[in-house]
């Protein structure tokens, strides 16, 4: 893979989303571990005669970040890296056979500023993150040995040295936010890594050769140049941000309204002339009210007695409370309650019909059945 090729993939990976930002506003740490893959190295300078690939095993990798989060989605971080990957083993390019043994490590301390955007899926339990940063590494071989031997030579390079150089990477990842904490996530992302230089290290050579039963060795310091060195790491973590707002409050309970009382009812006993007692009809309505009052919850039920406008209104006011004391002595028989029944006589007063003093207005000679 070239360099120009690794650049092209971190742009076209960090490219922003269409999407509204689920911002984080403030100050934030993260940290996180996983598995880094590096891929196989190339060889520049002469441990032989032709190209060669160095191969690299999987090995750990770890990182911690102090960020601000500017509440619009973007969000830019300091970040501190580290990879460790066991050297294999030395073997020729191009499908060539030829092999060297390789024992050591390569550890690399990096140093990024990154540039983050967090998109808003509209998820809520996942919120997917873009970014991509530039830095400084330091490729620590300490001590790596390269050896191979053939049947009369055998050829060691000793590499104890660290060499720096300028750093890219492009980073897809994902947080999960943890409700019951507010500002902390979960956090899974990709990174890919690229040094975008030659390395050089100072290698140490030993050559031993035994030739017709003598043995000489040669030892020169030189250099030894390695290129294309891209890393894929692969980590889980948290991240913690400072000024995460609380999950709002829930809902007050809606208030208890009390339900709107029933329509009064009202039923309405006419009598005749200067009488009390009740007729067919009168006690007929008195049933039909009986009768509702059990059909619907009420509070109390009112009986209010009238008369017309001719008499006395000391004496009128006196059969108003008999007509109401019958009719209610009658609901009693229907079966309401006596104590829910309240008994009024409010005499000539009140008039259905208006009229003139004296006036005998049948309309008027009543009882009114109020159940409320």
């Amino acid at each position: 893979m070239k360099l120009r090729t690794a650049l092209l993939a971190a742009t076209v990976l960090a490219a922003p989303v269409a999407a509204m930002a689920q911002p984080v506003s403030g100050p934030y740490v993260s940290l996180g571990a996983g598995y880094n893959l590096m891929q196989n190295e190339k060889l520049k300078s002469n441990v032989a005669s032709v190209a060669t690939d160095l191969k690299v095993q999987g090995g750990f990798a770890g990182n911690v970040a102090v960020g601000y989060g500017l509440g619009n989605g973007l969000r830019l971080e300091v970040e501190g890296a580290y990879t460790s990957n066991k050297l294999n083993q030395l073997g020729g390019g191009n499908g060539s056979p030829l092999g060297f043994g390789v024992h050591g490590q390569e550890q690399k301390p990096e140093v990024f500023l990154n540039v983050l955007y967090d998109i808003d899926a509209g998820l809520g339990w996942m919120a997917p993150y873009v970014g991509v940063g530039g830095g400084y590494a330091w490729s620590m071989w300490k001590p790596v040995n390269i050896y191979g031997t053939t049947t009369t030579t055998y050829n060691n390079k000793y590499i104890n040295s660290t060499v720096g150089e300028f750093a890219a990477q492009a980073i897809l990842g994902a947080s999960f936010p943890i409700p019951s904490v507010p500002g902390l996530a979960v956090t899974a992302d990709y990174r890919f890594t690229a040094l975008t230089g030659t390395r050089s290290y100072t290698t140490i050579s030993t050559t031993t050769a035994t030739v017709l039963g003598r043995t000489t060795s040669a030892t020169s310091v030189g250099n030894s140049k390695f290129g294309d060195d891209f890393n894929h790491t692969f980590t889980l973590g948290l991240r913690y941000a400072f000024n995460a707002a609380p999950p709002p409050p829930p809902p007050a309970p809606a208030p208890m309204v009390a339900p709107a009382p029933a329509p009064a009812r009202t039923y309405l006993v006419f009598f005749d002339w200067d009488r009390a007692d009740l007729t067919d009809r009168a006690r007929q309505i008195i049933k039909e009210a009986a009768g509702a009052s059990t059909r619907v919850t009420y509070t109390q039920i009112k009986v209010n007695g009238y008369t017309d406008l001719s008499g006395t209104a000391a004496y009128n006011q006196r059969l108003s409370v008999r007509r109401a004391q019958s009719v209610a002595a009658e609901l009693v028989r229907d079966g309401v309650p006596r104590t829910a029944i309240a008994i009024q006589g409010f005499g000539e007063s009140n008039p259905l019909v208006p009229t003139a003093k004296g006036v005998r207005e049948p309309q008027n000679r009543r009882v009114e059945i109020v159940i409320q």
